[in-house]
């Protein structure tokens, strides 16, 4: 079971990396005011929600890359004996932008829910994100599990 947190939680870091290269792409191309991750950061930290705060880059991207760690280990014990194909990664990476963008994230007045969000470009490149997140987590999952020559049938004994 370790073993699977840990590939999960590297292959979650790596799909992290991809997704948020989309997510820059997004913010350069002018469909995305600014990164999501820098705005929940900003929320948490001390003093006006919304306003600027020092460190809030950094912060946020290291935010990101905890939570995908975090997912990806999800991922990898959920699909542990089973194929961690993309459509699966995909569908869960979905769930979680869901879960997220019309869910905690609006319940906590850090963003709008996808759904109303003003900035019409967000919730496009935030759900294309989510699919390069997932695509590149379940292509991950799979290649780090056949590294050692094991499949996932000799993984569940």
């Amino acid at each position: 079971m370790i073993r699977q947190l840990v590939r999960g939680a590297a292959a979650g870091a790596l799909s992290t990396l991809a997704m948020s290269a989309v997510m820059l792409a997004g913010q350069k191309t002018g469909l995305m005011p600014g990164q999501p991750p820098k705005h929940i950061v900003r929320a948490a930290l001390p003093g006006h929600r919304h306003r600027p705060k020092p460190g809030e880059n950094v912060l946020g991207a290291a935010a990101h890359l905890g939570f995908g760690a975090t997912c990806g280990a999800a991922f990898a014990l959920l699909t542990r004996g089973r194929g961690a194909g993309v459509p699966l990664g995909v569908g869960y990476a979905l769930l979680i932008w869901l879960g997220a963008y019309q869910g905690w994230v609006p319940a906590l007045n850090i963003l709008p829910p996808a759904s109303r969000d003003p900035a019409r470009g967000r919730p496009v490149v935030m759900a294309a994100a989510h699919v390069a997140y997932g695509a590149t987590l379940a292509l991950a999952v799979r290649a780090m599990r056949g590294a050692d020559g094991r499949h996932d049938e000799k993984e569940e004994r």
